[in-house]
């Protein structure tokens, strides 16, 4: 690994990240829960919404393993990350989506296991410019309106006749992205349901930042983790739940619920091959018993005490052995 580089990959505040985990206990690991003696490489691929949570994982167990075990992050959307993964060509899958059938056919084809890990959870922002008064909440279905494949909407005007004739502009993820996949779903009914006049920024969601800060008719729907990051660029709509309320996304309403249906949980997945090395191991080990802090620092949302219980009774069976 490029260590230079790898730390200009790394979120901000990673030297702080580095000393607050060291000097508490509890949830969060310090230098002296990893075992001695490690070494290899340990390579991760997939999902760029959870490629900011697992970099300073990787940089912090790099840095705890006197860098002995090198842990490079790429980042090819949650689709390409598995057909990496199912290749056998990666050891650790990063998704924003659980693994679809196909793909898991796929795994079983060549021979590849793996388990299903939730690290963090996060919600789908839907970004709009910031002079943009009047779309304040949106319903599904005005969604839908936007989005889905045949759509003939021109102008904001031609979804709600409150709102004004300003021309819509759209952007948004690629087709291996989870995001892509999540949202589609959720609000086109099927994943891969989409309007062929979008944006298409591939794996770059800062993209989608910038091109909705500059057009007043713009949209895009991304991890709100790259909302929170823009620095006020953009500003994230309140979304209309089930209960009718126009709830908007933050850390707190993703974790209790009430900011649905677009919030989601994040996975990792290793493979069985990979758990079988010890290195890879007590990176899982450690990747989750920092979760709490890990999310934090990427704007992230962490695990709930229920998923905290699972996942750690999860990693527990997978590394008694």
């Amino acid at each position: 690994m490029n260590r230079t580089a790898f730390r200009r990959a790394a979120v901000p505040g990673i030297a702080a990240l580095a000393l607050a985990l060291t000097a508490c206990g509890g949830s969060g690991g310090t230098d002296a829960d990893v075992p001695e003696g490690l070494s290899g490489e340990i390579k991760i691929d997939g999902s760029s919404t959870v490629t900011p949570h697992t970099i300073p994982a990787a940089e912090l167990f790099f840095e705890a393993t006197g860098g002995s075990v090198k842990v490079p992050v790429a980042t090819s959307g949650t689709g390409g990350g598995f057909a990496k993964f199912c290749a056998g060509e990666t050891d650790i899958s990063m998704a924003s989506r659980p693994i679809k059938q196909d793909e898991a056919d796929i795994c079983a084809a060549n021979g590849i296991e793996y388990v299903q890990l939730g690290i963090s959870n996060d919600g789908l922002a839907v970004a709009i410019n910031n002079d943009n008064d009047w779309a304040t909440c949106f319903t599904v279905d005005e969604l839908n309106a936007f989005w889905a494949d045949g759509s003939t909407v021109s102008t904001w005007q031609d979804v709600n006749p409150e709102w004004p004739a300003e021309e819509v502009r759209l952007f948004g993820p690629g087709h291996d992205s989870g995001t892509f996949d999540f949202f589609t779903e959720v609000v086109n009914g099927e994943s891969g349901n989409i309007n062929t006049g979008y944006t298409d920024i591939g794996e770059d969601d800062n993209a989608a930042i910038e091109g909705v800060a500059g057009s007043v008719g713009a949209m895009s729907f991304v991890p709100l983790s790259y909302v929170l990051e823009s620095g006020g660029k953009v500003q994230a709509a309140a979304i209309e739940n089930s209960s009718g309320e126009c709830v908007e996304p933050s850390l707190e309403t993703v974790r209790d619920g009430s900011y649905e249906p677009l919030g989601r949980q994040l996975f990792i997945y290793p493979s069985g091959s990979a758990l079988e090395r010890d290195e890879v191991k007590a990176f899982i080990e450690f990747y989750v018993a920092n979760q709490e802090e890990i999310a934090l620092e990427a704007k992230l949302i962490p695990l709930t005490d229920e998923q905290v219980a699972e996942v750690e009774s999860r990693v527990a069976e997978l590394t008694a052995s």
